[in-house]
């Protein structure tokens, strides 16, 4: 009797010094009120962060035409940083950076039943969204909006317009990644179509408004859809995906296989890119407005496990799971106007390394 005593203590011991030092990820991430500007903090010193490679830190965002820079540690703000006239209630573009938010939402009209990403695009668009054949249009499948692989024409002219007239036979569906703008923009008449309500409100009912973000929908010029927001509101999001769709005690996405499926390689052609997500510590990648297959990571300094949301001028949304990171960066190009990765986030990467390791 005394043996079965002594082994429940240990027992027992155990488990309180597993959830003290080994919390799990749910136990350790603090979420910010919702219907509030109030955010936990934790300092540099407090993480054993290396504090003299703040300062340089911050002179290379300066100097690389930043706005907005923010880093959460488990959910805390350690550090959010702006620059110049911009504030922590400024309004930026996230560009295609947002290309995150559509893949969530698609996942949670796929799990309340409204669609399936294997169906044909066109059961929830109609046909002759295209000028393809209606048996051409019915090989594309929702999925295949959601990885860049449509086979569209991408030597269009404009491969952002969504008009029939711009969206044309190349390549049979599944055969070939390119960053293909318009075919991403559909998905937003795929969501409406499907869920029968505009894409903008259901977005702002299932994720804007239950995770206390910010900032709306955008529509530019003829075509596209931005997101404007605060930096804190990506953040927002940021954590919601560190949590794996789960804010704080509410479920956002209870879809896990979806969630794993977004945010991990979605085919073999460019095997850093999920679900409109890109991802790092993958043999290869390609990158927009390119045919090249490239050898090797993505960002060579950054954590393997790195998921990203990553826009035209260096708009940078970075979910590092191993490190209960989210980094949010906004601002004008570092040094590229590219449309997602570019030579910044490397570079970038090894000042943030410089203040974590």
């Amino acid at each position: 009797m005394k043996r079965l005593y002594f082994l429940l203590f240990i027992s027992v011991l155990s488990l309180l010094n597993c959830s003290k030092d080994e919390p799990t990820e749910s136990e350790a991430l603090y979420f910010p009120p919702i219907n509030s500007n109030s955010w936990e903090t934790k300092s540099i010193t407090d993480l054993d962060w290396n504090a003299g490679a703040e300062q340089p830190l911050y002179d290379f965002l300066e100097a690389n035409t930043t706005d907005a820079f923010i880093i959460l540690k488990d959910g805390k703000i350690v550090i959010e940083k702006y620059f110049g006239d911009f504030g922590q209630s400024s309004l930026h573009s996230w560009n295609s950076a947002a290309k995150t938010l559509t893949a969530f939402t698609v996942g949670i009209a796929q799990e309340e039943g409204f669609l399936s990403i294997d169906n044909p695009s066109s059961n929830y668009m109609g046909t002759g969204w295209s000028s393809l054949t209606p048996e051409q249009e019915a090989k594309i499948t929702v999925r295949n909006h959601l990885t860049m692989t449509t086979g569209l024409d991408y030597t269009v002219p404009q491969n952002f317009c969504t008009d029939p007239e711009c969206l044309l036979y190349k390549n049979e569906p599944s055969t070939y990644w390119y960053y293909h703008q318009g075919a991403y923009t559909l998905l937003d008449n795929i969501v409406t179509g499907a869920v029968q309500q505009d894409f903008k409100d259901y977005f702002n009912t299932k994720i804007r408004n239950k995770i206390g973000m910010t900032g709306s929908w955008v529509k530019t010029g003829s075509y596209l859809n931005l997101y404007f927001s605060n930096a804190r509101s990506m953040a927002r999001f940021g954590l919601l995906n560190l949590n794996k769709g789960v804010w704080d005690k509410i479920t956002i996405l209870e879809d896990q296989n979806y969630f794993n499926a977004m945010t991990t390689t979605s085919q073999d052609l460019n095997k850093s890119y999920g679900y409109l997500y890109w991802l790092n510590g993958k043999s290869n990648y390609k990158i927009p407005g390119s045919e090249t297959l490239f050898s090797g990571k993505l960002i060579p300094n950054a954590p393997d496990d790195l998921i990203a949301g990553l826009g035209a001028f260096d708009q940078k949304l970075y979910i590092i799971p191993s490190k209960g990171l989210v980094i949010v960066r906004m601002g004008d190009s570092g040094n590229e106007d590219e449309l997602g990765p570019t030579e910044f986030d490397n570079d970038l990467w090894e000042k943030i390394n410089d203040l974590i390791d």
